[in-house]
């Protein structure tokens, strides 16, 4: 899953860190032409990360979230366009409650066409004003994704009653739900 096409080239790869990673699937696991969506750890020197390693932050890793995707559905120019309306972009190293590096706004492209997209993208938002503060996204080539362990994979799905789920990730679901009811794999969700 780590190069950025498929034999075919029906399927792209795509590494964003938007904050924590259970929020960031959880969105793009119900858009259509997103074939899957991993949490995981990536922009880090440590091979093999855990999730006590980020948070303790030895390992100098995003949480991310990787994402396969058919490009004849879904564009990554519409991928990032998505990413940028999910998270803020305009906080160093903080989501939220949520603060230190490994929650970092962070676009891992993976070949020239993604950095170019990724900059030309930041570049209209900034041209367009569409935050009050400066853009402080960082755009960095993809080295290495290390999927997260098995308990935070599909985590919103799989505990939509716990607490961080139902305050944090519900919200941020049923805002983008509603506002982006026709990229849903079922409209009207």
């Amino acid at each position: 899953m780590n190069d950025g096409h498929d034999a075919a080239g029906r399927q792209e790869i795509a590494t964003l860190g938007g904050g924590c990673f259970w929020c960031i699937e959880a969105i793009y696991n119900d858009i259509r032409g997103v074939n899957s969506a991993v949490s995981g750890y990536a922009g880090g020197h440590a091979k093999n990360p855990t999730y006590q390693q980020v948070c303790e932050h030895t390992t100098g890793h995003a949480e991310a979230v990787q994402i396969a995707f058919n490009p004849d559905v879904i564009s990554y120019r519409d991928v990032l366009d998505i990413f940028f309306s999910i998270h803020d972009p305009t906080t160093l190293n903080r989501q939220g409650n949520d603060v230190g590096d490994q929650y970092r706004s962070v676009v891992f492209y993976h070949d020239a066409e993604q950095k170019r997209i990724a900059q030309e993208t930041i570049k209209a938002l900034t041209e367009a004003r569409a935050f009050k503060d400066p853009i402080v996204t960082q755009v960095e080539p993809f080295q290495e994704f290390y999927p997260a362990e098995a308990y935070h994979q599909e985590y919103y799905k799989n505990n939509p009653s716990q607490p961080y789920c139902r305050v944090v990730i519900a919200l941020k679901v049923n805002k983008f739900r509603k506002s982006h009811a026709e990229m849903l794999k079922h409209e009207g969700r």
